[in-house]
């Protein structure tokens, strides 16, 4: 059996976490390789973060392309083989004519959960302009949408399983600056690295739409350091690199912005 208590020690998504652990050791007890349905960001960190320390079992999370955001884990006992290709995984294409009804990213989800689906049953979803959208599914929901997706918005769709080859990914933009702060205040580095005003960045703060390391963190005083990962939603994300103090006492900060 698992450590159960010392991996949920601290964590905030404790119920995902557990039924993690469940299947850890449902993996363990059948000498199987299992899957968890996909996971966001945080919930992916944290349970990367706290299964690291553990030598019975390994994961291997994938979610359909390099970039992917939501990704499901595979998980098996340490002897075993894992490779990505036995992370279960399809995609589906939703085609339509968006031209006069632009639909959102939220219009996409909602009219995939409008079928009767779950969340944690769909990884990304990547829009194509107006010709509709890409969808990350597990397999076993292919053909439950290819029957009952035919809308989005007021725009008829058809929907159809495509292969993961034909997935249109676009490669993320990637824009290298360098900054010089008196402190590393999440609201000073992130305000120079998405090029927008320190109060506005407060705001976003505050108002619970910027992540570090994928935990969402209200607080514009708190502090950063190399290797952190921001992301603000809808503005993509920004990598903390190398960080050096001038000889008038401020901080030179390093920074990858993707967009």
């Amino acid at each position: 059996m698992l450590p159960r208590e010392e991996i949920l020690k601290g964590v905030e998504n404790r119920d995902t976490v557990a039924r993690v652990i469940d299947l850890a050791e449902q993996a363990i007890k059948t000498w199987e390789v299992v899957l968890t349905d996909f996971l966001s960001p945080p919930e992916l960190a944290e349970i990367q973060q706290a299964f690291s320390r553990l030598t019975e079992v390994q994961l291997l999370a994938w979610g359909g392309y390099p970039q992917a955001e939501r990704q499901r884990i595979a998980i098996a006992r340490s002897e075993l083989p894992l490779e990505q290709s036995q992370v279960a995984i399809a995609a589906v294409d939703i085609a339509g004519n968006f031209l006069f009804d632009t639909a959102t990213h939220r219009d996409f989800l909602g009219a995939m959960l409008g079928t009767g689906i779950v969340r944690e049953k769909t990884g990304d979803i990547n829009l194509l302009g107006e010709r509709g959208a890409q969808a990350i599914v597990v397999p076993e929901l292919v053909e439950f949408l290819e029957l009952n997706l035919k809308q989005v918005r007021s725009v008829p769709v058809k929907t159809q399983g495509i292969d993961l080859s034909e997935l249109k990914i676009r490669e993320p933009r990637k824009k290298e600056l360098t900054t010089v702060e008196a402190s590393l205040r999440l609201d000073a580095i992130a305000s120079a690295g998405f090029g927008m005003s320190r109060s506005k960045m407060a705001d976003l703060i505050t108002g619970g739409d910027v992540r570090v390391n994928w935990k969402e963190v209200t607080q514009a005083s708190a502090q950063v350091k190399s290797g952190d990962l921001i992301a603000i939603r809808g503005k993509g994300r920004l990598e903390v690199g190398d960080i050096a103090i001038t000889k008038k006492q401020r901080y030179r900060v390093q920074l990858t912005r993707y967009v």
